[in-house]
């Protein structure tokens, strides 16, 4: 039996996109909800909507541009390089953003009287983001309940699994031509194989081609 109502944290990537996909076997009632905080291409939120609508769940876009204030990144920068050094957070690393986000997803959850927050964050494959911890995770679930007086649970379908294991659950959900093709990943703003150069290219073009060579092998 499906449980109550969910809102996935949306962006029309290949993370969310099989967290949407999860959640619709999961839940009864599943609404998307997505953030315009100034990003390099607004094509994600474009693909996002998409998205939701051929899956038939409700989208709304909530208006987080204040963030492009109060921090320089690659992600809402055209003019700053898209860079990964060892040892140093990423250059696309957005201060406080998934923070912000799943507060105001709360927020619209509890307004449509939704107790499930889904998002896909992973600590396998993060890029050193410390927002997408299991454990900041579990301390702002916590926080939120205390904050709203509610009892949300945020759920992490992917926080274990590395792209590969990615691809392989979108394959469980029958979902995986659907993300390959249609999910916009690449911060170049490319869909679906995208520019092939990028980190977040090169991170979903690994774990496809592990996952393919082990199915092949089974």
């Amino acid at each position: 039996m499906k449980q109550e109502k969910a809102v996935v944290v949306f962006s029309g990537g290949q993370d969310s996109t099989t967290c949407l996909f999860w959640s619709i076997k999961q839940f009864k009632e599943v609404a998307a909800v997505t953030f315009d905080y100034g990003q390099r291409h607004h094509a994600e939120i474009e693909c996002a909507r998409s998205i939701a609508e051929e899956l038939g769940v409700s989208f709304k876009v909530l208006d987080m541009t204040l963030i492009n204030q109060l921090s320089a990144n690659a992600l809402t920068r055209k003019d700053i390089e898209i860079t990964e050094d060892a040892g140093e957070l990423p250059s696309t690393f957005v201060p406080g953003r998934n923070h912000l986000f799943f507060s105001f997803a709360a927020v619209y959850a509890q307004t449509i009287e939704a107790r499930h927050i889904i998002t896909g964050v992973s600590e396998t494959d993060f890029s050193g983001y410390p927002d997408c911890r299991d454990t900041f995770v579990k301390s702002l679930n916590v926080t939120l309940n205390l904050a709203m007086n509610a009892e949300f649970v945020i759920h992490t379908p992917l926080m274990w699994l590395d792209k590969a294991g990615v691809w392989e659950l979108s394959d469980r959900l029958g979902a995986f031509d659907f993300i390959r093709q249609r999910t916009l990943t690449c911060y170049n703003g490319i869909p679906a194989e995208g520019c092939g150069t990028c980190p977040a290219c090169k991170l979903r073009r690994q774990g496809l081609e592990e996952y393919l060579a082990r199915r092949n092998v089974l």
